[in-house]
C-alpha cells in the first residue's frame, strides 16, 4: 500500500467518524488530559487555588504553543 492510499483510507475513516459522532465528545478525554498536564506542571504539589492554577496553566499552554509555532517557523525558514 502506498502512502497516498494510506492517507486516503485515513481521510475516509476521519470523515466517517465525524459524520456519526460529535468531535467534542470524541476528544473530551484527550482535551482534559492535555489541560491537566499543564496544571500539574505549574502546581505539582496542588497548593494553588483552582483559579490561580488554571490561570497559570493557561499561560503555560500558551507558552508551549508559542514554542511549537516558533520551532515550525524556524524549520520552514531557510538559512543563508
Amino acid at each position: 500500500m502506498t502512502d497516498k492510499e494510506r492517507a486516503a483510507i485515513g481521510r475516509l475513516g476521519a470523515h466517517m467518524l465525524h459524520a456519526t459522532h460529535d468531535a467534542k465528545e470524541t476528544t473530551a478525554k484527550a482535551r482534559l488530559a492535555f489541560a491537566a498536564r499543564f496544571e500539574k506542571e505549574v502546581d505539582p504539589d496542588n497548593v494553588l487555588s483552582v483559579e490561580e492554577r488554571r490561570k497559570r496553566a493557561g499561560h503555560a499552554m500558551k507558552a508551549y504553543m508559542t514554542r511549537l509555532s516558533r520551532s515550525r517557523k524556524q524549520k520552514r525558514t531557510p538559512t543563508i
